[in-house]
C-alpha cells in the first residue's frame, strides 16, 4: 500500500527521476510495474507446481517475502536522480511481494472449509487493509509533520517510509512463521522437487484446458483484475499529471484504505449470501462507472469521492475472486492452480500500466490513458458473467 500506490510514485516523480515529464514519469513507472509482472508471469506456474510437489507453499512464501522486505529497504539508499536504481530495486521488491502472494492465496484450501471460503477471503483481505491503513496513516503523518519525527523535511520522511514498511512486513510476517503449519499429505515431500514440479505444469495447463468454466474464469479475471490494479498502481501518477497536490492524493488513498477494511467485510457476507458470482459482476460495474468519471475529473474533491468508491469495491473484488476461483479447482492442486491464477493477474498488470503509458504517449493526454482502462472491465464483467459455478465444482471434484 504505502510503497505500490502512494509513496513511490511520489518519491519517483519528484526525487528519483526529478526534471522530467509527467508523461516520462507515467511510462517510467508503467514499464518498471510491467517488468516486474512480466518475470512473475514466466515463474507463477513453475513455482505453483514445484511448491504443490514438494507441499513447500509456506517455505516459498517466506522466502519471497524476505526478497521484497530487502528490496523494498534499499530504496531508502537510492540518491536524487537514480531513477534507473529505484527502478531495479522496485522490480525485485514487487516479484517479491507478488511472488509472495502466490502461496499465501493457496493456502486458503488448507486453513478453513469450502464453506467460509467467501468470508475468509474477505476477513484477510479487510485485515490488509486495517494493517496497510495504519502504517500508511503513520508514514502520511511523518511526511505532513516531519519536524515531529525528527525528519528535516517532507522527502526525507517519506524516504525513511521505506524502511518502515520493511520492517511492518516482517514483524507481520512472524505469524505465519512461527504459527501457521502446512499439512503434511504424503511421505517424502519434505525437499524441494523441482524436477516433479516442472513436470506438473504441462499436465495442470491440460487440466485448465480441460476445466471449461477455470478457464473461462481465468480469462474472464485477466481481464477485471488488470483494471483493478492498473487503477491501484496508475491512481496518483495520474492524479500528479493532471496537476493535483500530492498531499490531497495521498489523504485520499489512505481513506480508501479504512473504507476497505469494513467493505471487504460486507462483500464477504455478501458472497456468503447471494453468491460470489452476481456480486463481483456488480463491483466490476462500479468500477467501470469510476473509470469513465476518473477521466472526466479535474479536481482534489473529486479524486477523494473516487477514491472513496474505490475503497467499497476493491476489497470485494479481490477477496471474491480467490474465493470463487478455490472452489472451482482441485483442492489438493491448489497452489499450481493458484500459480496460474496469479500468472494471469501479473500478466493483466503487464498490459495496464503498459496500455497507460502508451495512450499516454500516443495521444499526449492521460486523460484518455486512465478512460481506457474502462474496457478491460468491459471485457472481464462480459466473460464472468457466462462461468458456471455449478459445473464448475463438479468438474473440479472429479479431478482430486
Amino acid at each position: 500500500m504505502v510503497v505500490l500506490t502512494a509513496f513511490y510514485p511520489v518519491f519517483f516523480q519528484s526525487y528519483w527521476s526529478v526534471g522530467a515529464d509527467a508523461v516520462t514519469n507515467t511510462a517510467r513507472i508503467g514499464a518498471a510495474n510491467s517488468i516486474s509482472s512480466i518475470v512473475i508471469v514466466l515463474l507463477a506456474p513453475i513455482l505453483g507446481a514445484v511448491a504443490d510437489a514438494s507441499q513447500a507453499k509456506k517455505r516459498f512464501l517466506i522466502t519471497f517475502a524476505l526478497v521484497g522486505m530487502v528490496m523494498t529497504g534499499c530504496l531508502f539508499f537510492i540518491g536524487e536522480g537514480q531513477w534507473l536504481y529505484a527502478s531495479v530495486a522496485f522490480v525485485f521488491a514487487a516479484i517479491g511481494f507478488s511472488g509472495a502472494n502466490i502461496f499465501y492465496d493457496s493456502l486458503i484450501v488448507d486453513i478453513t472449509h469450502k464453506e467460509r471460503f467467501d468470508s475468509v477471503s474477505a476477513l484477510g483481505y479487510s485485515l490488509g487493509y486495517l494493517g496497510g491503513g495504519l502504517l500508511f496513516a503513520i508514514t502520511v503523518a511523518m511526511s505532513l509533520w516531519p519536524e515531529t519525527f525528527g525528519f528535516d523535511n517532507k522527502m526525507e520522511a517519506i524516504q525513511f517510509s521505506f524502511v518502515a514498511v520493511s520492517l511492518w512486513w516482517f514483524i507481520f510476517t512472524l505469524p505465519i512463521m512461527l504459527f501457521v503449519h502446512e499439512p503434511k499429505k504424503t511421505a517424502g515431500t519434505d525437499t524441494i522437487n523441482i524436477a516433479a514440479g516442472l513436470k506438473q505444469i504441462k499436465q495442470t495447463a491440460k487440466e485448465i484446458r480441460s476445466l471449461r468454466v477455470v478457464f473461462l474464469f481465468l480469462i474472464a479475471y485477466w481481464f477485471y483484475i488488470d483494471g483493478v490494479d492498473t487503477i491501484v498502481r496508475m491512481a496518483i501518477p495520474y492524479g500528479l499529471s493532471l496537476g493535483l497536490d500530492s498531499s490531497h492524493l495521498v489523504k485520499a488513498i489512505l481513506i480508501t484504505q479504512f473504507v476497505g477494511f469494513p467493505a471487504a467485510l460486507v462483500f464477504g457476507y455478501l458472497g456468503q449470501r447471494w453468491g460470489a458470482k452476481p456480486v463481483l459482476l456488480f463491483a466490476i460495474s462500479v468500477y467501470l462507472v469510476i473509470t469513465v468519471l476518473g477521466s472526466r475529473m479535474s479536481s482534489s474533491e473529486e479524486f477523494y469521492i473516487l477514491a472513496i468508491s474505490i475503497g467499497l469495491v476493491q476489497g470485494g473484488v479481490q477477496s471474491l475472486s480467490r474465493s470463487f476461483y478455490a472452489r472451482i479447482i482441485p483442492h489438493s492442486k491448489s497452489a499450481e492452480f493458484f500459480g496460474f491464477y496469479n500468472m494471469l493477474g501479473k500478466f493483466a498488470a503487464v498490459i495496464g500500466p503498459m496500455l497507460m503509458g502508451v495512450v499516454a504517449i500516443i495521444a499526449d493526454d492521460t486523460r484518455t490513458a486512465i478512460l481506457s482502462v474502462a474496457v478491460l472491465f468491459i471485457i472481464g464483467g462480459v466473460l464472468l458473467y457466462f462461468v458456471d459455478e455449478k459445473k464448475g465444482i463438479q468438474m473440479a471434484k472429479e479431478l482430486e
